[in-house]
């Protein structure tokens, strides 16, 4: 029997999370393997979420990134549980991973890197160090594998791209659950890319009365260039409501930023949920306006939801999602696009239904577990 180790920072409502939740549950189905997740954190929300689909999981209660003693803990687990492999996620799983490899040499070792942030540069440095310890790293993304190559100076024999996945099935049929002006005939909007974004417009009332929802699910991060998007919000005034679904170190700056703008009534923050098909049910576009992704995996959640996207055409989504194809695509940094974009599908209805086709067809084709699954399989020679 195979036993393999997922290893991962923290099992927080988070992206890379959710890969390893369902990475591991298919894995589980597997005769002849045993399969269990251990994090270095504490507990979180998705280790109750494995729990519950069967999946044992282990928290080694790290308290904090300098604390040996949860490597201690790992290294007991991987002889204790005999496993054969270790498959870590993060910098900071990599980097225990790794320590422990040195004691376990029997034990076959693999990496991922979920990232294309540069900073802070010390992650990539310490990549660089550790990835020597690792049979394979693996990228969500070709974008991923450059920056891998290019700042963790890891050989590109040695990567190896496996896309995220979603299983489609479990984000379709949500039609019944949107908002009932989502639902309706016709366009929306008038086309505000003139007239929204003017400042001669009259408030006399030729805004729709029920504004657009859009919305951003994700972690409250700098790297996800949120305030682009609320400046994108004044911009189009009361044609839309941004919903905001999700936690994290930037939600203080976030909360300022809407005081300082004053859309107080066109913003909501609805903090964390544990499943994107919450949020998704609740907007009429999603809006993702990061300045880097690793891969985006609720790109591929809204695709397969049949939710139209705004993005910016950065490294990580670019890989996932193509300009006036699947989705329309900004440069970054720049709020005035991102406001004409979103606008442009607000005021288009026959537009957002040609993106929603081609996406739903193209996450089944190359982001569903039946296509990305054989892969691992392959990988983990199981």
């Amino acid at each position: 029997m195979r036993r393999i180790l997922l290893l991962i920072t923290d099992l927080e409502i988070g992206g890379t999370p959710t890969v390893v939740r369902e990475l591991a549950i298919r894995l589980n189905r597997l005769p002849n393997v045993y399969v269990e997740v251990a994090c270095l954190a504490t507990w979180g929300p998705v280790a109750t979420q494995l729990t519950d689909a069967g999946v044992n999981v282990t928290a080694l209660d790290a308290r904090g990134a300098n604390d040996l003693t949860a490597i201690g803990r790992l290294i007991e687990l991987i002889h204790h549980r005999e496993f054969d492999m270790v498959f870590s996620f993060l910098i900071h799983a990599n980097v225990a991973a790794a320590t422990a490899s040195l004691v376990c040499p029997r034990v076959r070792f693999i990496q991922s890197i979920q990232t294309t942030q540069p900073y802070p540069r010390w992650h990539w440095v310490l990549q660089r160090r550790v990835q020597t310890r690792a049979e394979k790293i693996i990228v969500p993304s070709e974008s991923t594998a450059e920056v891998a190559h290019e700042w963790a100076k890891i050989p590109r024999e040695k990567i190896v791209v496996i896309h995220n996945a979603i299983e489609p099935g479990e984000f379709e049929n949500r039609g019944a659950n949107k908002p009932a002006e989502l639902r309706s005939a016709g366009n929306y909007g008038e086309g505000a890319s003139a007239a929204y974004l003017a400042a001669e417009r009259s408030s006399a009332g030729s805004f729709p009365t029920t504004p657009f929802p859009i919305g951003f699910i994700g972690r409250l991060d700098p790297i996800k260039s949120i305030p682009d998007l609320l400046e994108a919000t004044l911009l189009l005034g009361g044609s839309v409501h941004l919903h905001i679904f999700g936690d994290g170190r930037e939600r203080a700056h976030i909360e300022a930023e809407i005081r300082r703008l004053g859309i107080e009534r066109s913003v909501t923050l609805h903090g964390t949920i544990e499943r994107p098909q919450e949020g998704l049910a609740q907007i009429g576009l999603l809006v993702l306006p990061s300045k880097a992704e690793g891969f985006g995996l609720v790109l591929i959640e809204a695709m397969a939801a049949r939710v139209p996207i705004v993005a910016t055409d950065v490294a990580g989504i670019r890989n996932v999602v193509k300009n006036n194809d699947t989705a329309l695509l900004v440069p970054h940094g720049q709020p005035r696009e991102l406001a004409l974009a979103i606008d442009r599908l607000v005021s288009d209805r026959a537009l957002r239904e040609r993106l929603v086709d081609r996406a739903a067809h193209h996450v089944r084709e190359r982001f569903s577990w039946d296509a990305i699954f054989p892969k691992y399989r392959e990988l983990l020679n199981v």
